[in-house]
């Protein structure tokens, strides 16, 4: 995959210096500005929907108990108002305890040797599912040729805990069903990019296969939301309020926040290729912006790359949007790169 990658805007720079201690950081660090132009239409109502109404929402209602399940079957209802994805195919399965559905293009290969993409979706480990992360499954799959399974994991009022425990029993299930590693990328927004480095590093540890690539789209990867209390973005995000990631980590049965639940404190080493993309001003870039040095300072590939004007998770949230669909081709380039790369590595 070449050189790790965290350059200044809009150009290719110099490594930024790895920082290894967890400190409050006040402005954001220089990073890759992929879109400096113009945002879309849609783009512009998205934003203006979280500023103007679903941001006085969060930082107003409880997140708690009682109303999860409400908020959870608020995004259900409306995700089955959006059209299914054109150009796919999809075929259910049953776990103990979840769901997940597989999405391929259509008229492609049902074989598993020929690569397979773990989507984790987001929503605050306590919202989404199925329905509300097709579209961006769709056109991962679409995209990139490949198949991807769709994780529907546990969700608060359970455990974070039990989410990971899913995620890494669908991933044994694609190994189970012929799936390479080696041809395997694993992905995932928001909670779904916690997921995604959370079952990567417990796939290692009990003895699993890495899969070949990381790929996490506005990713929640330290859950001390201490630590971001002092950062610009926590004033500048457009609908995600820290109080939240608070309540979260409450409900998630962590209790005592033990640090070595959040990826960004893990041993990195020996991890595959990472992706990493957020919005420029999302509280979560600060996560984003500490995994990419601790990465490089464990000497993993990593790209992080921002995008202007935009809303945290904006790509799953409205993938058919002009920004979303660029996201969605860059991340199809870098799973098939990737992906060539492991396996000329297995060949050399």
């Amino acid at each position: 995959m070449g050189a790790t990658k965290i350059p200044g805007p809009g150009v290719v720079g110099s490594i930024t210096p790895a920082v290894t201690a967890k400190k409050a950081v006040s402005r954001p660090d220089q990073g890759i500005i992929v879109n400096s132009g113009r945002t879309s239409t849609s783009s512009r109502v998205l934003m203006g929907a979280c500023v103007g109404f679903v941001g006085p929402l969060l930082r107003t209602v409880p997140i708690n108990h009682a109303t999860i399940p409400v908020g959870a079957m608020a995004v259900n209802l409306l995700s089955r108002l959006r059209p299914e994805p054109h150009g796919i195919e999809r075929e259910g399965i049953t776990m103990d305890g979840f769901k997940m559905e597989m999405v391929r293009p259509a008229g492609g290969s049902r074989a598993l040797r020929h690569g397979a993409v773990l989507y984790m979706h987001g929503g605050g480990f306590a919202v989404g599912g199925l329905h509300s992360h097709r579209a961006i499954a769709a056109g991962i799959a679409r995209r990139t040729g490949l198949a991807v399974l769709n994780v529907e994991y546990r969700q608060l009022p359970g455990s974070i805990s039990a989410a990971i425990d899913d995620c890494v029993l669908a991933y044994r299930w694609l190994l189970r069903h012929g799936a390479d590693p080696a041809r395997i990328t694993f992905a995932g927004d928001s909670a779904g990019g916690y997921l995604t480095f959370a079952t990567a590093l417990r796939a290692r540890e009990i003895g699993l296969p890495l899969p070949a690539a990381l790929v996490g789209l506005s990713p929640l990867l330290d859950l001390d939301h201490v630590a971001k209390e002092a950062y610009v973005n926590a004033g500048r995000d457009a609908y995600i309020p820290l109080k939240g990631l608070s309540a979260v980590v409450r409900l998630g049965g962590l209790g005592a926040l033990d640090p070595a639940m959040s990826p960004v404190n893990a041993d990195l080493a020996g991890l595959p290729p990472v992706l990493l993309i957020a919005a420029e001003d999302e509280v979560l870039r600060y996560d984003c912006e500490l995994m990419a040095h601790r990465l490089a300072a464990a000497g993993v590939p990593v790209t992080l790359e921002l995008w202007r004007g935009q809303v945290h998770a904006f790509m799953s949230i409205l993938p058919s949007m002009p920004e979303s669909r660029a996201v969605l081709g860059r991340v199809a380039k870098f799973v098939r790169g990737a992906l060539d790369t492991a396996q000329r590595a297995r060949t050399a």
